[in-house]
């Protein structure tokens, strides 16, 4: 990722923090309705689930800067998405619910180089998890 392209995708995301809650409930909305197999991935409280879910993104999107330092971070990810169940096929359509989720929180802010930048990072991410796996 570029800096210019990190720089989007921080500053995209400090505008979904505030709205952390309802930008959750729609990336698992829109991942059931396109998946709904993976309903059954997840035991928690989905409330308690989205929760996680920002935490988490809030972790990997301050540390895109240096994404080396993030990689114990995400091998452990990978890891409890194996155990939970995840597979290979599920990580593009969580990108896909991703997007579509930040998409719908920022409107036209959500340009087509911010997009890129999202694109960007959720595909080094996921790449790393895969390989992790």
């Amino acid at each position: 990722m570029t800096p210019q392209q990190v720089n989007e995708v921080q500053a995209s995301f400090a505008k979904v923090v505030p709205i952390a809650d309802r930008a959750a409930a729609l990336f698992y909305g829109r991942l059931f309705e396109m998946a709904p197999e993976t309903r059954a991935l997840f035991r928690s409280a989905m409330n308690r689930q989205g929760r996680k879910l920002m935490s988490t993104l809030m972790t990997i999107v301050n540390g895109l800067g240096d994404f080396d330092a993030l990689v114990p971070v995400v091998r452990d990810l990978a890891k409890r998405h194996v155990a939970y169940g995840v597979a290979r096929e599920h990580y593009a359509v969580g990108g896909s619910a991703l997007l579509w989720a930040l998409e719908q929180e920022l409107g036209d802010e959500f340009t087509p180089a911010v997009r890129a930048s999202w694109e960007a990072a959720y595909s080094a991410l996921s790449e790393a998890m895969i390989a992790y796996a």
